[in-house]
């Protein structure tokens, strides 16, 4: 249940706006990396304390500062104060069972979301919560773990293609969004091919195990839709934002993110009207396995109730049962037996019984 529900109870009692971190340490200590560019220059570098940070919040180039690490909730709360976070901002930032949301300061705008990977290990699904704050000149990324989906936005900047280094933060800002959403499309197809080898499975055995499977699934596309859905109102809030922080050439490349979003969560329901058919085919199926079984068992009830008492007639040896002394008597009552034992066979096969 832990990749349903955070444990939100840790921040019961707190004041509004003070920072407790809910989830896992995920790394040992916080990195912090910057990319600062324009359509000219491009520097990067890692960050080994604050105060270097000071240098990029007035600059005129767009300064990209990424924070690997959430545990360290003084270091997040100095952050927040050098670029003037508020304190909600920053609460939401360190919760990492926070809901998907998009919120307009003014001075910035804060966009969390969750980023889903897919663990080859374990066979399953798994969720990172990335926070996003961009202003004026910053943009700055909070997540849990390095992760690997935002290295093709590192190197077209590095690299200068497209044209996101003749953008603004705010460009930047959808690029990191539509990396992210995109990602989805990747496991969503792994979680579509769970599902075919699944149902290929359940066609040919059903198992006890592929009840659990099913179970599994549906447990995954539940959390693929709890991680999803909120996303819908963050992109379409984003797309009808009239921030002064979101260019007007930036609202087309939102509407894309936001028609992508719509097109996952379509993929996503389809995906559990799937699973919750999987169910009931393998209900049915079990239960025609069980039919046939009955029907089997029944059959031959039904072809030796006469023959039982054929033979329980003649088992009762009462002294003047006149086909006891007959010599052809027992051969008789065999071949009787059998006319009988085919004769019903026959019946079943030609009512399409059996």
């Amino acid at each position: 249940m832990v990749k349903f529900i955070k444990r939100i109870s840790k921040t019961a009692g707190h004041v509004p706006g003070e920072l407790v971190h809910v989830g896992e340490k995920k790394v040992d200590e916080v990195k912090v990396s910057v990319i600062d560019y324009d359509d000219k220059n491009f520097q990067e570098k890692i960050i080994a304390n604050i105060e270097e940070l000071l240098p990029f919040k007035d600059t005129p180039t767009v300064t990209w500062i990424n924070i690997n690490g959430l545990h360290d909730v003084d270091f997040i709360e100095k952050i927040g104060n050098n670029f003037e976070m508020h304190p909600l901002t920053l609460e939401d930032i360190v919760n990492t069972g926070q809901r998907p949301k998009y919120e307009d300061f003014d001075q910035y705008i804060f966009v969390t979301l969750k980023i889903l990977m897919f663990d080859e290990e374990k066979k399953e699904i798994i969720s990172e919560q990335v926070s996003l704050v961009f202003g004026a000149n910053f943009v700055i990324s909070f997540q849990e773990i390095e992760s690997d989906v935002f290295n093709p936005i590192r190197e077209r900047i590095r690299n200068a293609k497209g044209r996101i280094r003749k953008m603004g933060p705010d460009y930047l800002a959808y690029s990191l969004l539509d990396a992210v959403v995109d990602n989805y499309f990747s496991i969503l197809e792994k979680f579509g091919e769970k599902i075919e080898g699944m149902e290929e499975d359940l066609v040919a055995n059903p198992t006890p195990q592929t009840l659990q499977a099913i179970h599994d699934l549906k447990r995954d596309a539940i959390f693929l839709r709890k991680s999803v859905w909120p996303l819908r109102e963050v992109a379409g809030g984003l797309e009808r934002s009239e921030s002064i922080l979101i260019k007007k050439e930036t609202h087309i490349f939102l509407r894309d993110v936001y028609d992508h979003t719509i097109q996952v969560i379509d993929t996503i329901e389809t995906f559990r009207d799937m699973v919750s058919g999987m169910l009931d085919i393998y209900l049915s199926s079990v239960s025609n396995r069980m039919n046939e079984v009955m029907k089997v068992l029944t059959i031959f009830a039904a072809i030796f109730i006469p023959l039982t008492f054929m033979a329980g007639v003649y088992g009762m040896n009462f002294e003047f049962m006149p086909e006891l002394k007959w010599k052809w008597g027992y051969f008789a009552l065999l071949g009787l037996m059998a006319v009988v034992g085919f004769g019903m066979l026959f019946h079943f096969r030609r009512k399409k019984w059996i």
